[in-house]
């Protein structure tokens, strides 16, 4: 399942993403493929920011999207942007992963071309940063965005980023949760 790079990717405007959640309410497949197309691309971005490797964003990716469709009668709009809960679900298979020992295995056999080269092939086109999700982290104190991307676009746990910064754990958490507060009303 690899992102078609011609599709613009980007969050559907209100009135679609309403219709798109009611088809996928009713478990209609096209929705899905419909799903697929518009988002894929800026998920794998995300996918391949936090795994570094273009097969296993791959792999994210369809992860994603199964778990998406099984776990579609639990979204909540009320709670959010169908986008964001997406998100959230991509960035979790992604930090699974990583975390996986065959994961770890496979890092330390890898070729070492392969090692050296692997951050060089990913499309610009699949970046989060066109969809304007980069752009909204610009908005935040720089305390707050540092926090985010690490979180986000890096794969960090909220304890890694407050080991990595060398900051309390739950000065993570405030500044985590009060720069989400912030970005959601950006994404309303």
């Amino acid at each position: 399942m690899i992102p078609n790079p011609q599709l613009k990717p980007g969050l559907a405007p209100p009135d679609q993403e309403t219709s798109l959640v009611m088809q996928l309410q009713a478990r209609d497949e096209k929705a899905l493929s419909l799903l697929y197309d518009k988002y894929s691309a800026a998920l794998y971005g995300v996918a391949l920011k936090i795994v570094k490797r273009e097969e296993i964003a791959e792999d994210v990716l369809q992860e994603t999207f199964i778990k998406i469709w099984t776990s579609f009668p639990q979204y909540d709009s009320s709670k959010g942007r169908l986008f964001t809960w997406m998100l959230n679900i991509c960035r979790n298979q992604a930090i699974d992963k990583i975390r996986s020992s065959s994961y770890r295995v496979g890092l330390k056999t890898q070729d070492i071309q392969e090692t050296y080269t692997g951050g060089l092939k990913s499309s610009e086109q699949t970046q989060p940063d066109h969809i304007g999700i980069k752009e909204i982290t610009e908005k935040l104190n720089p305390d707050q965005k540092k926090i985010i991307d690490m979180m986000y676009f890096e794969g960090f746990t909220q304890s890694e980023v407050a080991e990595e910064l060398n900051i309390p754990l739950g000065t993570v958490k405030t500044r985590a949760r009060n720069a989400i507060k912030i970005l959601y009303k950006f994404l309303k």
